[in-house]
């Protein structure tokens, strides 16, 4: 009788065409949600555990974040007023800005051509800056990332330390470099991170609930452009560790 049920199975669904049509679009969405699944962990997570649990919650963001109307690259949301650390204008991004990730968490570029003495100074570029200034910053594991990659750090017995550096979610944590993309998250005044999108060096952070000025920094492509995010990373540690470098 098993035999014969499952022989059915063909005729009944060339009979039935929404019948076939609904289990063509469920065969088709369960391989591509496996398939973005296993993307999204060789990618890296973010911090995000990469389990299932944690691939349906940063869906759910992404759902929301889709349907939304809230355009990242928007600066208007950022105030104009309030200190500013960068101190020379910021140059216009050349060329188009990268492709972002269609996921909208972890806050991804499409990777981008990148030369290897670039990419080595900002893989470095957090414990560089904390070495030179051992006083105010530290380099450690970052915690935004699950500790994926290296953080810059405002050191918590830094006198000079912005209150707003104990903010529980970002905790000191300056800047980070992701190793999968070479972008970065930078933690700018409201006014700094206006005029680094302004620029195109960058876009708004999705999750409301962060501070407005952790800003996602667009990977540098060469040295040149290394310089201007070096440049975004000091305005970060001047607002946050209260120091100029």
């Amino acid at each position: 009788m098993a035999i014969s049920y499952f022989d059915r199975i063909p005729s009944t669904l060339k009979e039935n065409v929404i019948l076939t049509g609904v289990c063509a679009t469920t065969v088709l969405g369960i391989a591509w949600t496996v398939n973005d699944f296993y993307a999204w962990k060789a990618f890296g997570t973010g911090g995000t555990p990469p389990t299932w649990a944690g691939y349906w919650r940063m869906t759910k963001i992404r759902f929301f974040h889709t349907i939304s109307s809230n355009n990242l690259h928007d600066p208007s949301p950022l105030s104009t007023e309030g200190p500013a650390y960068l101190t020379t204008p910021l140059p216009k991004r050349k060329g188009s800005k990268p492709t972002i990730q269609a996921r909208t968490m972890p806050q991804r570029q499409v990777p981008e051509s990148i030369t290897p003495s670039t990419r080595s100074k900002l893989q470095s570029l957090a414990k560089d800056l904390a070495s030179s200034h051992p006083d105010i910053l530290e380099s450690k594991l970052s915690h935004t990332e699950g500790e994926s990659t290296d953080g810059l750090y405002a050191r918590r017995d830094c006198e000079s330390l912005n209150p707003i550096a104990r903010n529980k979610i970002l905790d000191h944590e300056i800047a980070h470099a992701h190793p999968a993309d070479n972008s970065l998250h930078i933690w700018l005044s409201e006014r700094d991170a206006r005029t680094v999108i302004e620029a195109g060096w960058g876009m708004r952070f999705p999750l409301t609930f962060v501070e407005k000025g952790w800003t996602m920094v667009f990977a540098p492509r060469d040295d040149k452009d290394m310089e201007v995010v070096e440049q975004i990373v000091k305005a970060g540690v001047a607002f946050i560790a209260g120091v100029e470098i």
